[in-house]
């Protein structure tokens, strides 16, 4: 499949790319905490340019062409609502059993209200942008050359250090990432995990601004 086109250079180039990166980021939200959002959302474009400049010609072959957007968009919306029908049951199946749902999914949104809009926007679409191309573009896409299993396993692994301190099993990050991979997979288009990240996404921040 195209996945496996990532060379070790792009690999490693990618990697300093967004350690640099994060590491500036971290810097400037040490110096000012009052635009952290913004300076989140910054950063996420910034690693999208730089990844799709890094990545190259491989870009266009990840689904990521204009003919093979639309496609890939709906083959996302097709595994979101299948995925949603699957979390739902899952819901009634937990509240059958007094346990409730919300605590596996729950997401931290901003105290002010004026930022919650700005944090749909930087959480919920550039976010899962960037950490599509990175983890399923590149990384999946690296290590695709020795086998699916293994490619799925040190991906997730790589998505789950990459967001640290939550308490307990991630499993909403577990389970993101195996859906993510395995419908990159599948479909050979970047197009379908994006789309199934943001509205992943959009629909966790919107549950937990509900409740």
């Amino acid at each position: 499949m195209e996945t496996n086109r990532v060379e070790i250079k792009t690999l490693f180039i990618t990697f300093a790319a967004i350690i640099f990166i994060e590491a500036v980021a971290k810097i400037v939200i040490s110096m000012s905490q009052d635009h952290l959002i913004i300076i989140i959302g910054l950063t996420r474009l910034l690693e999208i340019i730089l990844i799709v400049l890094i990545w190259g010609k491989g870009v266009p072959s990840s689904g990521l062409a204009r003919s093979e957007m639309a496609s890939g968009f709906k083959k996302g919306l097709i595994w979101s609502a299948g995925f949603g029908i699957i979390v739902f049951f899952i819901f009634i199946i937990l509240f059958a059993a007094n346990t409730n749902p919300l605590i596996f999914i729950k997401a931290g949104l901003p105290e002010k209200h004026s930022d919650i809009i700005l944090f749909f926007f930087v959480a919920g679409i550039i976010g899962p942008i960037a950490e599509e191309l990175f983890f399923r573009g590149i990384i999946y896409g690296f290590f695709r050359r020795w086998g699916m299993p293994f490619a799925l396993v040190l991906n997730v692994l790589v998505f789950v250090l990459a967001h640290p301190g939550i308490p307990g099993i991630p499993l909403t990050q577990v389970t993101g990432g195996i859906v993510f991979a395995v419908a990159y997979e599948v479909e050979e288009n970047l197009i379908a995990p994006i789309t199934i990240h943001v509205l992943g996404n959009i629909a966790i921040f919107t549950i937990s601004l509900i409740s």
